[in-house]
């Protein structure tokens, strides 16, 4: 198996996953979307021994946003790159939005669905465009 490797924007945090990726979520909860700034999180868990630093230690800052729940992200830019359990000590939730390559396979699923934005509905019927959108101004 190949590890997946990822990095902060600023590329000061970087690490590996030398595991396999746990199920995929995108989590719609209030807690979550205000982390991410955006509709949901897409985590997996990865066995914490799996979960390998491989720079940027020392810009890595925490905050637990519930009893328990810490949020792990660099400092210097503010990128979310896991988070972590206190019960669960055996694994962290990774970020994927912080992985440098493919994931090689979609989302298991969505949770807590019921907090989904008003604005995330039906995204999928969007057009997409390969650069910024026609038009855009700033």
């Amino acid at each position: 198996m190949t590890p997946l490797r990822g990095a902060c924007l600023c590329g000061d945090v970087r690490f590996e996953i030398r595991g396999d990726l746990g199920t995929i979520t995108l989590c719609h909860c209030g807690t979550c979307r205000k982390a991410q700034g955006s509709a949901f999180a897409a985590a997996a868990p990865v066995r914490a021994d799996d979960f390998v630093l491989l720079g940027g230690q020392g810009s890595l800052t925490s905050y637990e946003s519930s009893p328990g729940k810490e949020r792990v992200f660099c400092s210097r830019c503010g990128s979310p790159i896991f988070s972590r359990r206190a019960s669960k000590a055996e694994f962290v939730r990774v970020r994927l939005g912080a992985l440098d390559g493919p994931v090689g396979r979609r989302p298991d699923c969505h949770i807590f669905a019921s907090s989904r934005a008003d604005w995330d509905d039906h995204l999928d019927a969007l057009p997409e465009f390969d650069a910024f959108e026609p038009g855009r101004r700033s």
